[in-house]
């Protein structure tokens, strides 16, 4: 579902994009759904070509790409801006625009107002928001709008300090209980999709079967019917430690690096640039202009 200029009604998913409801029919065929993030032009083009079902342009954007220790500083604005450079070059998948912590909280109105304002001037076709308990109404809300909306449970980074830190959900009975409850919850509400992040795979792959909506897990095992990773996490943008649930498929901070001290060290040397990095002047333009330098 797009706003952009020129697009269909949210009702019709443009020309070449994904239909939503294509989600549903790959839940019950058994098909993985791939999401992965992106935050600007490039990546999101990338990720289309590579013929992904979901773009989340992800409150990490806080973290990833802004350099905060949480996603809790990102505002909507910020996010819009991320998302609608993002809209640009995403042309099959569908772009979930994260709704960021304090645009929806307070109220029903206030959520429906942000998801309008990230579809309208962001471009997302769908948005996306944490939690459940209250902001089940607010999916409610949204969902009644005539925006698509996706759940998100489990560690919810947004709620982390309440959570107790970045660490996994859902590893008692009760809690479990808890979230597979919060998960109905949100699928009676009207989320098309549920995002169930640093879950026991066991607990995963009973709140998947339970739901007839797809879920996509981020540590959350193979029992999901989708997978999403964050662009810098699988590509090595940042070195150290990852999180468990992360599979690293290159290391490219690694070659970033080597690739900018290779130019330093040439620019200093004088190996760059070459002759072939230049631009030329005929020599009558050249005798030309040094003329006109002498007469001044």
């Amino acid at each position: 579902m797009s706003t952009r200029p020129g697009s269909p009604a949210p009702s019709t998913p443009a020309p070449g994009k994904l239909p939503l409801p294509e989600l549903l029919d790959m839940k019950r065929r058994g098909d993985p759904i791939v999401m992965i993030t992106a935050y600007d032009a490039p990546a999101a083009r990338i990720a289309d070509e590579a013929g992904v079902e979901l773009i989340l342009v992800g409150d990490t954007a806080a973290m990833v790409m802004l350099g905060h220790d949480s996603t809790i500083p990102v505002t909507l604005d910020e996010m819009i801006f991320l998302t609608r450079a993002v809209t640009r070059s995403a042309r099959r998948p569908l772009v979930v625009g994260d709704l960021p912590f304090g645009t929806y909280e307070v109220s029903d109105e206030q959520a429906v107002a942000s998801a309008i304002r990230m579809l309208k001037e962001g471009g997302a076709d769908v948005v996306k928001l944490e939690g459940a308990g209250r902001m089940v109404d607010r999916v409610r809300a949204i969902s009644g709008s005539n925006i698509g909306v996706i759940g998100h449970i489990g560690l919810t980074p947004q709620s982390a300090t309440k959570l107790g830190g970045f660490k996994a959900q859902g590893r008692t009975a009760h809690a479990a209980k808890r979230l597979y409850d919060d998960a109905l919850a949100l699928e009676e509400a009207g989320a098309f999709a549920i995002v169930l992040e640093a879950v026991p795979a066991a607990v995963a792959e009973r709140v998947s079967q339970a739901l007839r909506i797809p879920t996509i897990g981020i540590g959350a095992g193979s029992g999901t019917d989708g997978q999403v990773l964050v662009w810098h996490d699988l590509l090595g943008m940042y070195p150290g430690r990852t999180p468990r649930f992360v599979k690293r498929y290159a290391e490219i901070a690694a070659e970033i690096g080597d690739a900018v001290a290779a130019y330093a060290s040439d620019v200093r040397s004088g190996a760059f640039p070459e002759e072939k990095h230049t631009y030329g002047i005929s020599a009558g333009e050249l005798a030309e202009f040094e003329a006109a330098l002498r007469k001044r």
